[in-house]
């Protein structure tokens, strides 16, 4: 096999190598690799090889996306590692742009990642999502109750009761969810003296509710709670008496804002507290980051299954995908470039084509993603990303386009 010969992973064969490639990148600390070995359970890892050996590889997870209140086929890149002696030689762009292929073949609408950098993705098409927020604070603020029910102690053997219930929690546009248990597995064993608190009250006393939290320094914190799930009010508000109920030793929590919820409602003093503990190990602070992205993998298919409020808007699409350039020019999937005539509405649709009666929107393929989830309107896009048309078609693109902020609440 020459050098960068892609194929699938082999656990026998590949283990180390693969163990060695995450280690290099800093992503593998001692006593984490079954954490490691779930995440490969939980989707499709190919790999390309320098002088025999894996050097570079490409992870991937089914999934779905939510857009607005239709349900996606996704696929999301979940790993994409490159050893220190392969770096610079495209191996992990080709691998990414050939799962991508595969996933679209396979029925993949959209696709999302997690990024370690902003721009490297851009090259496959990736435009950058929302800003996610995170707030530190301590837990014996919270104006919540402090008398929550005697919740259920989880743990890692819990994973597929935990799993079963994440895909079912409360979610809105652009929620995210990946299928297969093991990854939601490999998550809890990632975490250093992980555990979780929560409640049976599903069906036939199935795990309903509940946090997972990551707990580096268990006397006092902080914590850090990976994820929340629950799929009402009054649940919320218990899981949130749970964290209060910390309070007592813990003194600072962190955790990521849930989607169309403000945290700082939850506080009485919230300017004070972050005056008072400012550059303290314990800060109560709020931060922002986008760190992830996404992208459309079928216009056609994406567009047929959004629905939105409104006077319909028609438009010319010249569309680019540079994803095309590193994909074989033989048959198969080769991005999503190219012209189209989009409505935008109630019922909307893309077809291959061109209208001379119709104004034209210039863009690719991961500015129009971010415009069609909502990210970013038109005429801000228009300011700082690859997209252009008349200024009227930006405003109406502005109007019809009034989307929720687009939330995975999953990082993947």
């Amino acid at each position: 096999m020459g050098e960068g010969t892609e194929r699938d992973y082999d656990p026998t064969r590949d283990r180390e190598a693969v163990r060695r490639i995450y280690r290099e990148c800093g992503w593998l600390d001692k006593g984490k690799e079954g954490a490691l070995d779930a995440l490969l359970r939980g989707g499709r890892a190919v790999v390309a090889e320098v002088d025999g050996q894996a050097e570079c590889m490409v992870h991937t997870a089914a999934g779905t996306m939510m857009c607005l209140e239709e349900e996606l086929p996704a696929l999301y890149l979940t790993g994409v590692t490159t050893s220190r002696i392969a770096r610079k030689r495209g191996l992990a762009s080709r691998l990414a742009a050939s799962a991508l292929a595969r996933g679209a073949a396979q029925g993949a609408l959209v696709s999302g990642l997690g990024m370690f950098e902003q721009g490297y993705y851009d090259k496959l098409g990736f435009g950058t999502g929302g800003y996610e927020h995170w707030y530190s604070f301590d837990p014996a603020e919270l104006t919540v109750s402090r008398n929550p029910r005697v919740p259920r102690r989880i743990t890692a053997a819990d994973w597929k009761a935990a799993h079963s219930a994440r895909l079912r929690r409360r979610r809105s546009h652009g929620g995210a969810n990946l299928s297969d248990p093991e990854m939601t597995h490999a998550e809890m064993l990632w975490t250093t003296n992980g555990f979780g608190l929560g409640y049976s009250d599903g069906p036939r006393g199935g795990l309903s509710h509940y946090i997972w939290c990551d707990a580096k320094e268990t006397e006092h914190g902080p914590y850090a709670i990976s994820w929340m799930v629950f799929q009402s009010r009054e649940e919320f508000l218990e899981l949130l008496g749970l964290v209060a109920s910390l309070g007592d030793q813990v003194r600072s929590v962190r955790m990521q804002e849930p989607p169309g919820i403000q945290l700082q409602d939850l506080f009485a003093l919230p300017f004070k507290a972050c005056q008072v503990t400012q550059r303290s190990k314990y800060e109560t602070k709020l931060s922002a980051k986008a760190y992830w992205q996404a992208r459309i993998c079928d216009v056609e298919g994406c567009l047929e299954r959004t629905h939105l409020q409104g006077d319909s808007v028609r438009f010319n699409l010249a569309l680019t995908d540079p994803v095309e350039s590193l994909l074989p020019k033989r048959g198969g999937w080769r991005g999503t470039g190219g012209e189209y005539v989009v409505t935008l509405g109630p019922v909307s649709a893309a077809k291959r084509g061109k209208s001379r009666s119709l104004p034209t929107l210039t863009a690719s393929v991961g500015a129009f993603t971010r415009l069609w989830l909502g990210v970013r309107p038109a005429t801000g896009l228009s300011f700082t990303d690859e997209l252009a048309g008349p200024d009227s078609l930006l405003v109406d693109l502005d109007e019809i386009l009034r989307l929720p902020e687009p939330k995975p609440d999953w990082d993947f």
